[in-house]
């Protein structure tokens, strides 16, 4: 069964960091792995994505420079670790699993199963 969880989310003032985590069981880490947010009242977006291998990366503009993807293959583990946060950041964030196994995508549609989503709230 496969399966995605996040964990890592939070309080955090303004400037500060948070490490997102996301553990994959039920398959192996052949697909990218992306990572989304939605903010109340607004729609689900692409954050950032590492394919299978880990040699494409993509950030969204809104991440670019702040925030840095990896994964570790024997954890089965993807992470996000996120830096200078602002309180745009706030939203429950997700990561979700490529429906095929390609190169990475930042398009929701395009991917399959999802975790429950954990919380960050950026707020002095």
């Amino acid at each position: 069964q496969v399966q995605l969880v996040e964990s890592g989310g939070g309080l955090v003032q303004p400037g500060g960091s948070l490490r997102l985590s996301c553990a994959a069981s039920g398959f192996t880490l052949d697909y990218a792995i992306g990572w989304f947010r939605q903010a109340p009242g607004k729609e689900r977006e692409g954050v950032s994505c590492i394919s299978s291998s880990g040699s494409s990366i993509y950030y969204a503009d809104s991440a670019k420079g702040r925030f840095t993807i990896s994964r570790d293959f024997a954890k089965n583990t993807v992470y996000l670790q996120m830096t200078t946060l602002k309180p745009e950041d706030t939203a429950v964030y997700h990561c979700a699993k490529l429906k095929r196994p390609s190169s990475c995508s930042l398009v929701p549609t395009n991917y399959d199963y999802w975790g429950q989503g954990t919380q960050v709230t950026v707020s002095s």
